[in-house]
């Protein structure tokens, strides 16, 4: 292996999460901050949490209810509205 090209590694370095937890891992970093760990993810938890991104949650759920909502037209009633549209 060559010499001087890798980051110094630090054996206990302080890793801080958003929800407030803190960890000691090994890592180039002195200090690092993340934004979820296992104490607050939803798979180590078992809770469901979403994390909304600019109303992405909100966008999808009134996409369901209109497709919900909205009528189908028959077959007959398309067709006569095509008629329609010929005759004029």
């Amino acid at each position: 292996m060559k010499h001087k090209i890798h980051p110094q590694y630090y054996k206990s370095a302080k890793v801080r999460c958003a929800c407030g937890a803190e960890h000691e891992f090994g890592a180039p970093y002195e200090k690092m901050s993340v934004e979820i760990c296992s104490k607050c993810h939803p798979f180590y938890t078992g809770e469901e949490k979403l994390l909304d991104i600019a109303g992405r949650v909100e966008k999808f759920k009134a996409r369901r209810v209109k497709a919900a909502t909205a009528t189908t037209r028959k077959k007959s009633e398309k067709k006569a509205a095509k008629k329609a549209r010929k005759a004029k």
